[in-house]
């Protein structure tokens, strides 16, 4: 059987309560996730339209997360804050099992996106201290793993929630998603504190990080890839209910599919690509992306015979990019911060993904409404950006591979 080297995983002992966690929250936001603006159009009876932007404004209201996160996270622990912010995400959905009105929504999408916000700008840091040395990266790659398996067990169960037609199904999403989060807060309290303890002692400013421009243009690429990223949840049920000739369970099998892609072979692509330089790899995902969204766009004029086979190809091109992404990204950032500081990095590294998330929605949704192709091409066009910015700065940056 091969070692548990061989498979790119790190040593796990006394620290399986964080993955459960992440695997249990996950599981939750897969069935969750994608069903949100579905929730605001057919529960609450909100056009779509404003759904997106309602959603966009709360994450809007969320921005400042990552920075107080890099200010407060040496003093409290990441643990603290991870837990902290289960439970908040818990209580939001918790109101939106239970809420209808429009001011009552919002705040619940507040508080939620703001949990979100702390819970990434969080996570990598704790991931960070349970590692052993040498570690690191792996922890990386195999906490993304437990998460997208969760997130491909969800899928499942939004794609078969969604297949049952009128308003409990979303229903149903919102209370599973609230369970889910108070069930991962409670075991990662669970984690022994010997697993959780910072090794770095970070205590003053992140060092010249608002004078550091090349991290600060990888911050830029990377929000342009965590926008693809996001695109495949966020608007791939819409494009299924609301126009493509396909079976609505196709949506839940798809995202799974993405999602078990994420799920296996994570730690096998770190292993693979943390000794090359991992702004080419990002490259290599930034076209893969701009493909897929080519072939999204193109969905609208496939014949109907063929269109599930072009669906279902074009899908397996996302999760091949974001599988590369993911397993790179945060790898990308450590290696590249200095040592000090490299907690508060790592949290405003964040911000890549705290601006899509607050563009995502409203970006979608203004776009679909304006034409189905519309929110795709213009996906591709930016993953093109983003991939030819990386290659122009990667030049520029030391060695990536440590």
């Amino acid at each position: 059987m091969p070692s548990a080297i061989s498979l790119g995983l790190p040593n796990v002992r006394g620290r399986l309560p964080l993955l459960i966690g992440l695997a249990i929250d996950s599981f939750g936001g897969g069935c969750a996730g994608p069903l949100l603006l579905l929730y605001f159009v057919r529960v609450a009876d909100i056009p779509l339209g404003t759904a997106g932007v309602l959603l966009t404004v709360a994450t809007l209201f969320s921005i400042a997360a990552p920075a107080a996160v890099g200010v407060v996270i040496d003093r409290i622990g990441p643990r603290n804050l991870v837990v902290g912010a289960q439970f908040a995400q818990g209580l939001a959905f918790t109101g939106f099992f239970f809420g209808r009105s429009l001011w009552l929504l919002f705040l619940c999408a507040l508080v939620t996106t703001t949990g979100q916000r702390v819970f990434w700008s969080s996570i990598f840091s704790l991931l960070a201290d349970v590692a052993d040395e040498g570690d690191r990266d792996r922890w990386f790659g195999l906490g993304g793993m437990m998460q997208a398996g969760g997130f491909a067990l969800g899928g499942l169960a939004a794609g078969a929630l969604l297949a049952i037609g009128g308003t409990t199904p979303f229903l149903i999403a919102m209370a599973v998603n609230a369970v889910t989060f108070y069930l991962a807060g409670v075991l990662l309290m669970g984690l022994h504190a010997s697993h959780h303890q910072r090794t770095v002692e970070d205590t003053g400013p992140a060092p010249l990080l608002r004078k550091d421009r090349p991290f600060l243009t990888l911050i830029a690429a990377n929000t342009l890839f965590a926008l693809c990223v996001m695109m495949l949840s966020i608007g791939l049920p819409v494009y299924v209910a609301e126009v493509l000739p396909v079976p609505k369970w196709l949506v839940g099998v798809l995202l799974a599919a993405a999602s078990v892609v994420l799920a296996t072979g994570q730690t096998l692509v770190v292993r693979h690509t943390e000794k090359r330089r991992r702004t080419s790899v990002m490259v290599v995902a930034g076209v893969v992306w701009a493909v897929w969204g080519l072939l999204m766009a193109s969905l609208t004029q496939v014949p109907g015979p063929v269109l599930v086979v072009v669906l279902v190809v074009a899908t397996a091109l996302y999760a091949f990019a974001d599988l590369l992404h993911a397993a790179t990204n945060n790898a990308l950032a450590a290696s590249v911060a200095p040592m000090a500081g490299r907690g508060k990095y790592l949290s405003y590294w964040q911000y890549s993904f705290t601006f899509a998330s607050v563009l995502a929605p409203a970006y979608f949704a203004q776009l679909f409404e304006a034409r189905h192709e519309l929110p795709w091409l213009a996906t591709a066009l930016l993953a093109l950006v983003a991939a030819g910015t990386l290659a122009v700065v990667g030049r520029t940056l030391p060695d990536q591979s440590d």
